[in-house]
């Protein structure tokens, strides 16, 4: 395969056009097809609504205010609507992401050391990174993509899923500084123990100091919040808790096989609920507080100047747009990559190079607005091909194990569940309501769901697994059982250094970590054959 001009996007069109009118057909004919098109409506609303606000609220607060929740509403709104109408393949769900929160905080840094105004800086990266997709998708570019294989693409999969996690826990961290570590809490003890010597002494005595000690402990209550803290924790693990067990629950004896699919579908959905209830009502006494400023901004819509930026900005925003592409191109197409896998049994073909046009487009418009932009989810997009599938169990040897039969390839789904996301911009002060804990509950279980069927996940699992309880997978009965660990490792060395360069506390490092993503292709095929036989790797690197 050769890199030619439009050759891939008139492939693209051609391959996909002749189902368009299929994808909305599949979504409402066939058995459980609507059924499954509501479900999974449900699914992809709160799947990208909780973490629109929550990288919201993260954006507001790096950048002072200037991308704020009502902005990365309409941003995935329109988006996603475009995407799904427009896209090639329409079950990549579209989302602003962990690092694009990370590169956003760094451009605003940068703006703050160099005196940029942070708008206009912001648009100019957005434009050149848009215009470096398109040179990728005329130029055929993701053609690259068919040197990346299973190893590189759950590196990076199960990178995302720590970052999902390590914002959930860094959230909670801020919480416990903020209302659980802190002076006044100490003072609430020595309150206690005062009340105590008091209740040893006269009545009179009792009378002259309890008016002190009720002041005393009403200043203390406005400090110490140990029970927000406490709750903060309960609603966090309850909302994973809930949605877990409801995703997992096909696997149990309880009720018959459609309702326990029909609970598992809407797992994500009535855990939010369920602990959002607890948060806001039954636990209504222990103020929370709200998620998220509802007011609405004015001019939200204006187009932003960008006179004010001098040649070396350009330049500057140049080379933060190519870093920016880099990251787009690899998640966009390691996504439709994972979305496409063979295992997941899709039908209509791939549409690389369209996609990736597609999305130069949609966040060459949100720049010019200062709106955050979106691409290509983990584990959304792969999560939303589960949520449209027909799923049958096995049994191999005494283990369970699920395989896709069918997949509903439809846009019906983006498209209503935007269309809801829309929606709540009418209702933002209700939604402000949510329990910071629960948006970041629904990171959690994010995580966790997507490391089902993670090969490089399952390898990981066996370094604590007796070896007669290994499953039968077939890389298992053909590779050694040395040469897998070794080859584990080797992930494993590569999601650290990942990890070091995504997680560093110094903004100017995050920068490259979009090459180092765009490493991993090269690091499996010249480097990693020198210290594994081709044959094994066939065997645990092959779709």
């Amino acid at each position: 395969m050769k890199c030619g001009f439009m050759k891939g996007i008139r492939g693209d069109l051609k391959r996909r056009l002749p189902y368009y009118w299929s994808d909305y057909k599949d979504g409402i004919v066939g058995p459980k097809s609507i059924q499954k098109t509501i479900s999974t409506t449900l699914f992809l609303y709160f799947a990208c609504v909780l973490p629109c606000i929550a990288f919201g609220v993260l954006n507001a607060y790096n950048t002072n205010n200037i991308l704020t929740v009502e902005k990365v509403l309409y941003a995935q709104t329109f988006g996603g609507l475009v995407f799904a109408i427009f896209g090639g393949t329409p079950q990549i769900v579209l989302l602003t992401t962990a690092p694009l929160a990370l590169y956003t905080k760094i451009i605003y840094s940068i703006c703050e050391d160099f005196d940029i105004n942070f708008q206009a800086m912001f648009t100019c990266v957005g434009l050149w990174n848009s215009a470096f997709l398109v040179v990728y998708s005329f130029f055929d570019l993701s053609v690259l993509m068919q040197f990346s294989t299973r190893s590189s693409e759950e590196i990076f999969a199960i990178f995302i899923s720590i970052a999902f996690a390590v914002d959930a826990f860094k959230n909670t961290a801020l919480n416990f500084e903020q209302y659980y570590y802190v002076p006044a809490c100490d003072k609430a003890v020595e309150v206690v123990n005062n009340t105590i010597t008091i209740a040893t002494t006269t009545v009179a005595n009792v009378n002259a100091t309890v008016p002190n000690i009720t002041s005393t402990i009403e200043s203390i209550e406005q400090e110490c919040g140990r029970d927000i803290s406490m709750l903060y924790l309960l609603l966090l693990f309850g909302t994973l808790w809930v949605g877990v067990a409801l995703y997992n629950f096909t696997k149990t004896p309880y009720l018959n096989s459609a309702k326990r699919e029909l609970l598992a579908d809407y797992s994500l959905p009535v855990s939010v609920v369920i602990m959002s209830f607890f948060g806001a009502y039954v636990f209504r006494q222990v103020n929370m507080g709200k998620a998220f400023d509802a007011a609405r901004q004015p001019n939200i819509f204006q187009l932003i100047d960008m006179s004010s930026l001098s040649v070396g900005a350009i330049f500057g925003a140049m080379g933060l747009g190519f870093c920016l592409s880099l990251l787009f191109f690899m998640d966009q197409n390691i996504s439709a990559a994972l979305v496409n896998a063979p295992q997941n049994k899709m039908k209509k073909g791939t549409a690389y190079h369209w996609d990736l046009l597609v999305i130069a487009a949609v966040n060459a418009l949100h720049s010019i607005v200062c709106f955050p932009w979106v691409h290509a989810a983990l584990p959304h997009s792969p999560l939303h091909v589960r949520a449209l599938a027909d799923v049958e169990e096995r049994v191999d040897q005494g283990h369970i194990y699920q395989i896709i039969v069918r997949v509903r390839e439809t846009r019906l789904t983006a498209i209503f569940s935007h269309i809801l996301i829309g929606c709540s911009l009418f209702f933002m002060n209700i939604l402000a309501y949510i329990p910071t804990p629960v948006l970041y509950g629904l990171f959690l279980y994010v995580a966790v769901t997507s490391l089902y069927g993670n090969q490089f996940f399952e390898r990981v699992e066996l370094f604590f697994t007796e070896q007669a309880a290994y499953p039968p997978n077939h890389y298992i009965r053909r590779v050694p059982q040395r040469k897998m660990h070794i080859f584990t490792l080797l992930q494993l060395l590569q999601l650290l250094v990942l990890c070091g360069f995504g997680f560093s506390p110094y903004p100017y490092l995050k920068m490259f970590f979009p090459v180092l993503i765009f490493c991993l292709i090269p690091i499996r095929h010249k480097l990693i054959p020198k210290i594994i036989d081709s044959k094994y790797l066939k065997a645990m690197d092959g779709h």
